[in-house]
């Protein structure tokens, strides 16, 4: 039985044992000891952080600063890199707004067609503003992208692609080294959003090497309203800004304001303090789980799941056979998603049901949506077997 024997130290979990929480993709919950670095940060050392010449500033600053080496580190980038955000969301939106040398009309973004909602909605925003062209990768029936598409699509106008680590309604482990590589190939950037990825496997930027690198504190156990972005220290520099405000500037007169050198000209005001301190000890919570052992039981879990699933009558599971994460989406025949949702609610078992903010990626597998089962690494089999019971009492009551 895979079973990290972790979930005692989730207190939500902790104080309901009758539930089986299958929504990590969503949105992990959090372990005590990030619960407790927030509460222990707020109870203790804070203060506006940066600007105070009093000594409870000062370890409010070392405590934020120290957030953000500790995330470098775990991400074998450097602390220069790592600007914080509110989330995944923003740090592309951010990258959208200030990408380096501007956008220039004709310029074409390629993304693909299994891209969630906020890896498309920015640069459609920008490609209004710029006259920019967008151009999609397909996605093959079991849940690849078709790299045949991308040497046609990739060329002297590609400035930028923009692609998910992994799915978060396929699963599907992506090749970014061969995109990194390819798009370097046309002189193009590259923007991966690491959203599924961070929370349950290791992540080195320096093999990875994409331009920009984002990621969200809610998915990776941490607290809401943190995130980050990771931007080359010989790529961030040439951005302007993305707000004004405090703390951002260099100077500031009447006449004209000067920034200062990236990170800081990218977190305007008083940043989310608590989160980032939080955040931090989720990663430390990671590593000494350990990543490695994560991945696998993750993995182990959706293997299961996706064989039980498979052995149902009318049930089609989406994204690669080869499961490469703890993310299992399927339909079964007769049940839409949300009523599907609503039965395994009833037997305790929380999954999401609908487009998973995916929709071009249903259209093109002619569904509305689907329902999704994500496995995070509190989850045991034991989760998988009252899915596995939800998904037939769903069966017979809509037979």
């Amino acid at each position: 039985m895979s079973d990290l024997g972790l979930r005692q130290e989730f207190p939500l979990l902790a104080a309901r044992p009758e539930l089986h929480f299958l929504d990590t993709a969503a949105s992990a919950q959090k372990p005590r000891v990030v619960l407790e670095a927030e509460r222990e940060f707020y109870s203790e050392r804070y203060a506006n952080i940066h600007r105070g010449a009093y000594s409870l500033s000062v370890e409010a600053t070392d405590a934020y600063e120290g957030a953000r080496a500790r995330i470098a580190a775990f991400l074998n980038a450097s602390p220069r890199e790592v600007v914080f955000v509110r989330g995944a969301t923003e740090a592309i939106n951010l990258v959208a707004h200030s990408f380096p040398g501007g956008w220039r009309e004709g310029d074409e973004i390629v993304l693909t067609e299994m891209e969630h909602h906020a890896n498309i909605v920015p640069w459609q925003l920008a490609a209004q503003r710029s006259g920019l062209v967008i151009r999609v990768v397909p996605v093959t029936e079991d849940g690849r992208l078709e790299l045949g598409a991308l040497d046609r699509i990739l060329g002297p106008r590609t400035r930028l692609v923009a692609v998910g680590h992994i799915s978060n309604a396929l699963g599907t482990l992506n090749p970014v080294e061969h995109l990194v590589r390819r798009a370097r190939e046309v002189g193009a950037m590259v923007l991966v959003d690491g959203a599924q990825s961070v929370p349950g496997r290791k992540v080195d930027l320096a093999e990875l090497d994409p331009d920009f690198f984002v990621f969200s504190g809610h998915k990776t156990y941490g607290p809401t309203g943190i995130g980050v972005l990771v931007g080359r220290n010989d790529v961030l520099p040439k951005m302007p800004p993305y707000q004004g405000g405090g703390d951002m500037i260099a100077k500031v007169s009447f006449e004209g304001t000067t920034f200062k050198l990236p990170p800081g000209r990218f977190e305007a005001g008083t940043p989310n303090i608590a989160g980032a301190v939080g955040l931090a000890r989720a990663l430390d919570f990671l590593e000494e789980t350990g990543l490695d052992r994560i991945e696998a039981h993750e993995r182990a879990l959706a293997v299961e799941a996706r064989s039980r699933l498979l052995q149902l009558d009318g049930t089609t599971v989406y994204g690669p056979e080869d499961v490469q994460s703890g993310i299992v989406s399927f339909n079964v025949a007769g049940v839409h998603p949300h009523d599907m949702a609503t039965v395994l609610d009833q037997q305790g078992v929380a999954i999401r049901a609908g487009h998973h903010c995916c929709q071009p990626l249903w259209h093109r597998y002619g569904v509305p949506g689907s329902a999704r089962a994500s496995f995070g690494l509190y989850n045991t089999m034991a989760d998988v077997e009252a899915l596995i019971e939800g998904v037939q009492a769903a069966q017979r009551l809509f037979a």
